[in-house]
This record gives C-alpha cells, structure tokens and sequence, in this order.
C-alpha cells in the first residue's frame, strides 16, 4: 500500500490520497466504507477521480462516499454530513484526503460537536439500558409496526428495535363491523399490548411528539428522546371526531353509534336489534380513511338483519357519502348496486356529515352541487351511524415528513422516505396512494422489512410494492364480496373465484381464517401470501 493508515477509534481510520491499486489492499485489510475528503481535481491529472475509485471499491463490495471539503475552515454542514455517515456507514471506515490532515480534523470537529449535542441533552432520561441509540426505532404499535417488527426480528434476531406506542391494547379493527352486524364477540379483538409486542423489541409506552431526522431522535411525550439508525413510521390515522360538531358529546347514546370504536362497535349492533321502524342514516366522510368499504358495509349488515327480521319496509335507511361514487374500484359497483336495491338503501353522494344534534335527533349535511354550491341540509333519524373524519398524526407534519396532506412521504413502490434514505413508512399514517387496510399492511410489511435492511447493508432497494389492499365488504350475513386490487384500481385476486360475486368462501375467511391469520401469523412475521414484487 502505498500509504500510511492512521486508526482513530474502533470505527475510523484516516490516510492520505490513495490510488486505485490501494483499494484491493483496503478491502483485504476489512475496511467496509471509504470516505473521500479531498475534493476531485485539487491536485491536477494525476489524481484519481472519486467516480473512478467508487467503481472500484464498488466492485470489492466496499461502500464509498464522496464528500469533498476543501482546504482552510470546515464549514458546519461539512461536520454534521461527516457525523451522519460515521452512524450510518457500514463500519469500520477509511476517510482520506491529500494528507489525512482534514479528515483527522473532521474526526475531531464530530467528537466535539457530539460532546456539545450530549450537553443539551443531559437532562433527557435515556429511553432504556440498550445504549444511546437503537438498530431501528419503530413509531406505532399497531398491525404495522408489531408485524413489520417480527419480521425484522425472524431476519436479523440481534437488531436492536424498540416499538413506541403509549397504548395498553391491541385491536384487530377489521372485525368491528361483524361485532356491528352481530356477527363476532368484541372480546376477540383485543389483546393486552404486552402479549403482541416481538419478545426480542423493547417496548416504550409513550407517544411520539416530533421526529428530528437530521440527528436521528425521536422525541416522545414523557420528555425521553429515542436515538436510532433506522426509524419505520407507521403510527396509524387519527379518528377526528372533533370535526364533526357535537359528535363527541353524543356518541354511545341517543342512536348516535360508530363501528370505528371498540367500545362503540357492540352498541351499534343494540341498534340495529332494537330499531323496528324510523329512519336509519350511515354516513362516510372524505378520504382517505381507513378500511374504505367499512361505511356501507355497516350499512349492509344492519339491512341484512331487518330484511330477516321483517321490518326493512319500515325503515328509510339512507347512506350519505362526502365521495361521487359508491366505491373506488368500478368493477365492484354494479354487484354492489344489486344489494343497494335490495335493501332499499338511497344513496346520497357529495353529502358531508358535519353537525350532530343527538337530544334532538337531527344530523347535519353539506351537499356540494355540481356548480360548487354548498348547502346545508338537517335529516331527522332514529340510528345514525358515524364513520369520523380521519387524519395524519399532527407530529409527522410538524416534523417535516409529511407530504401536502400531513401523511409520511414515501417512494410508493419502495416505502422509503424521498428525503431522508434512514426513515421508511408503512401502514396507514405512509402517503402511498393504496387502500388504507390490514391486508395492505400486510404487503407492505415485508416490502419494508426486506428494503430496510438492503438500505442498511448499502444494497439496492429491490421490493417493491403494488398498492395491493383487501376490502372484505360484507354484503349479507353469510356473504362477502372479497375486493383485491392494487395500484389505479387493477384488479389483484389471490383465488380463482370471480370476486365480484357474494361468495360464503369469503365470508368464512373474513370471519374465521383472517383474524387467525392476523393473530398467528401477521404479529408473528409469518409472511404467508405477502412476498413482494422485485425491481427488475
């Protein structure tokens, strides 16, 4: 070799200008990153180029980086760059320059800027025993960040992962509207948080405040702040029943119900029992929300146990839906009309739930003509059933990773941040234009799992996703119609059955196999029926 390595510490070691040839030997040595310092052409032709020593330590499987500092004082964002790729680079790293002088310097400028950043933050308890920082910080504790945790874990058990999520339980939501329509217990769609959390993760029952991604912490509501190398942000959406006016003050009571709570679900099905004549109101306010297909599909339940118990002719059941169509993906309207009919449901579309009078029994609507003109309509009603504005969590917004909508933005395909390559999205809280469901997250689960860690070993990203989501609707009790479809609305079923016909086989998996597979395998990192597609 024909240079002098200096070794720093245990992750860095600094030399002067090195040639191509010397690459080999780097390797050999066990060196897995090389820092480039010395800015291309500084000391004329006989310079090698940073893209010429790239290809080769490229082809030796050594990481390479180019970040130029010319000579004189180093400027601070020079510093903060530097300190970044020592955390993230596969270790132990070379940085060289002309003289190893300015990488040396680097080191030291990243030392004290690292002793100044712990000063700040002495009076910050550490989150736990594990150190200052985390493999991979996981924000949300619900079916995307326990799934995408357990995957994780079956691939790399010795990653370091903590989960935040402040809740005590966990729900299996898909069910809510069985217990809705009488058609499942409520009890067996909750488990105590502990029970679900992967044995190998550390659990923080706090909630995440801001995210600080050029440093790499999370803050958390209890004053901690999280340090991590990788962070997967899947908190899930926010039910915004606040937006609609005296909702809250009602709800559980006066015919005012929601099967999008755990403790609401079982009452709406009092409802249903209980309602013999009247006026039946379901609404579905503007997406996105989770579970698309849950608002009529309360509906269809609720008209399913009045046309057997004899009273549908006198109820006037009506769905006011702030969206023009009935559903997303035209294939499924036309069967999903027939059922309309069948029930004799009227539809209302461009209609906006936004105020609730629940003593008085009358529910406010926008209804948006098609010249823009905007009035106000109150409907009379015996049952009302809420599905609540939904929203991103204010914390990913507020920490400058959201896109227009508040929503974590991420490359669709691959799930991975467009900004920041550490911070990857899942679930219903990331900006991919799919279904926001559990079948969605089940796809996605995997696509970030097996990115995350080509992301974290300097591999090329090579899972992608397709916007598949699963709508389970169900039409009747005993009947499902199973909507699997992926990006643009194209159509993406796993049996050979035509899924635009009611079929009993759905509903068994909807009431059977799915929430099994959801507790046993989902949690578990059991990947059945969820492999991703590959980047070719």
């Amino acid at each position: 070799m024909t240079v002098t390595i200096t070794k720093l510490d245990h992750k860095l070691s600094v030399c002067g200008q090195i040639s191509i040839d010397d690459i080999s030997e780097i390797a050999a040595t066990g060196y897995r990153s090389i820092i480039c310092n010395r800015p291309d052409f500084e000391g004329g032709e006989n310079q090698p180029s940073s893209e010429a020593l790239e290809t080769m330590a490229k082809s030796l499987g050594v990481t390479f980086v180019y970040l130029p500092v010319n000579m004189g004082a180093i400027p601070d964002e020079r510093v903060a760059a530097f300190q970044k790729l020592l955390a993230e680079l596969p270790k132990p790293v070379l940085a060289f320059c002309n003289s190893g002088r300015r990488a040396a310097a680097l080191h030291e400028m990243t030392q004290q800027r690292a002793s100044d950043e712990a000063e700040e933050q002495e009076s910050v308890v550490d989150a736990c025993n594990w150190g200052d920082e985390f493999d991979v910080v996981v924000i949300g504790g619900g079916s995307a960040g326990i799934g995408v945790t357990a995957s994780l874990l079956q691939r790399r058990p010795a990653l370091r992962i903590a989960i935040i999520e402040p809740g005590d339980q966990h729900y299996y939501q898909p069910a809510w509207t069985l217990v809705g329509g009488g058609a499942y217990e409520i009890t067996k769609t909750a488990k105590p948080m502990a029970a679900v959390i992967p044995e190998k993760a550390q659990w923080i029952q706090s909630a995440a405040v801001r995210i600080d991604p050029q440093h790499h912490r999370v803050y958390l509501t209890d004053g901690r702040v999280m340090g991590y190398r990788q962070l997967i942000v899947c908190p899930g959406i926010r039910t915004a029943w606040e937006k609609i006016e005296g909702l809250q003050e009602t709800l559980g009571q006066n015919g005012v119900t929601s099967n999008y709570r755990f403790d609401l679900a079982p009452y709406t099905w009092e409802l249903v029992q209980g309602l013999k004549s009247g006026a039946a109101l379901f609404t579905q306010p503007p997406m996105p929300i989770k579970c698309a297909g849950a608002p009529q599909k309360a509906m269809y339940l609720a008209c399913d146990h009045w046309l057997r118990a004899g009273c549908l002719e006198q109820i006037d059941v009506e769905f006011d839906t702030a969206t023009a169509v009935l559903f997303g993906v035209a294939d499924f309207v036309p069967p999903l009309m027939e059922y309309v009919r069948r029930y004799h449901a009227h539809l209302v579309f461009n209609s906006n739930l936004v105020k609730v009078d629940g003593e008085q029994k009358i529910a406010y609507f926008e209804r948006k003509s098609a010249d823009g003109t905007v009035t106000v309509e109150a409907k009379p009603f015996d049952m009302l059933h809420v599905t609540p504005p939904q929203v991103a969590p204010d914390f990913i917004r507020d920490s400058g990773l959201g896109d227009a909508g508040g929503f974590c933005q991420v490359n669709e395909k691959t799930l991975q941040h467009t900004d920041y390559p550490a911070i990857f999205s899942l679930g219903d809280a990331c900006s991919s234009p799919n279904t926001k469901t559990a079948a969605a997250a089940r796809k996605q689960i995997v696509v970030v799992a097996e990115n995350l860690l080509a992301a974290k070993e300097d591999r090329e990203l090579t899972a992608f996703y397709d916007g598949y989501g699963a709508c389970p609707l169900t039409v009747e009790n005993g009947k499902v119609l199973l909507a699997e479809f992926g990006f643009g609305g194209k159509l993406l079923p796993t049996f050979p059955l035509d899924p635009t016909i009611p079929s009993k086989f759905y509903w068994f998996l909807k009431t059977t196999v799915f929430p099994w597979i959801y507790w046993n395998g989902m949690l578990k990192g059991k990947e059945w029926l969820a492999r991703p597609g590959r980047s070719r």
